[in-house]
């Protein structure tokens, strides 16, 4: 895969994707979410890849949003159709079966934190900013910020969030429930090497349902998300994966998952 504003580095089974724009602090433009787009679903075909980290070059930014040269000449059809795609790609993020990890670097700032919020998790440097400012620019989240950031920290914070547009700190994001884990900037990338290289020791039949399971459970009532659940149990209990995690376990060995 050949991109301009994406770089994608292998390491085993861990893919770092990298938005390469540092010059506009990794603003996303329509370009770099059809790359975006592209490169998820490769990587969701390449069943030699388990786990993605997804990140921003430099050290000021994830992304620091969408593009606002973009976004000034927006009509209302025109608008519809962008916060559309950009949705369509961060849906693929979310439910791409494999983890996201978003190792969250600098700014992540309106649609930079609706991307960093798609992914399943999120790593913080402590020098990190998050929030959804677009209510400076007479705007309102387009790529589902309203509706991810309350699933993640609550109504009452999130509406906070939004109607201010006021960014807050790395320790702020992990006490409402908006990154999973704060570390120092240094130590970022290898905290998320870690915690991808755990990930993908583990099975990847098991871990696209937990994924699934998870996603659509939230959106469905309960009793019908744990029916959904129980065919996912018997859809994996066919699994090769099952007998060699099982036998692993009674053996007192290290499984090794193949992912069928």
């Amino acid at each position: 895969m050949t991109f301009e504003n994406l770089l994608i580095e292998r390491d085993e089974a861990t893919a770092v994707v990298t938005i390469n724009r540092p010059k506009v602090l990794n603003a996303l433009n329509s370009q770099t979410l059809d790359e975006l787009r592209r490169a998820i679903l490769e990587l969701k075909q390449d069943a030699t890849v388990r786990v993605v980290i997804l990140t921003g070059a430099g050290d000021k930014s994830f992304v620091a949003g969408a593009d606002i040269n973009e976004l000034s000449v927006q009509t209302p059809t025109g608008g519809r159709e962008h916060a559309l795609a950009g949705q369509h790609v961060l849906d693929l993020i979310e439910n791409m079966g494999k983890p996201v990890i978003a190792a969250i670097n600098g700014y992540a700032l309106g649609g930079g934190c609706e991307l960093a919020m798609a992914c399943t998790l999120r790593l913080a440097a402590d020098t990190a900013r998050l929030g959804q400012p677009e209510i400076a620019l007479g705007l309102i989240p387009g790529y589902a910020g309203t509706q991810r950031l309350p699933r993640l920290v609550g109504t009452g914070k999130a509406m906070e969030l939004i109607l201010t547009g006021t960014p807050i700190t790395a320790d702020e994001a992990y006490r409402i429930g908006l990154v999973n884990r704060v570390v120092p900037a240094a130590a970022l990338m290898t905290e998320a090497r870690a915690l991808a290289a755990q990930l993908a020791k583990n099975a990847p039949i098991a871990m696209r349902y937990i994924i699934n399971a998870v996603n659509k459970g939230v959106e469905i009532p309960f009793a019908e998300a744990c029916q959904y659940e129980a065919t996912l149990f018997g859809l994996v209990a066919s699994t090769d994966d099952m007998r060699e995690g099982t036998s692993a376990f009674l053996a007192k060995r290290k499984p090794e998952f193949k992912g069928t």
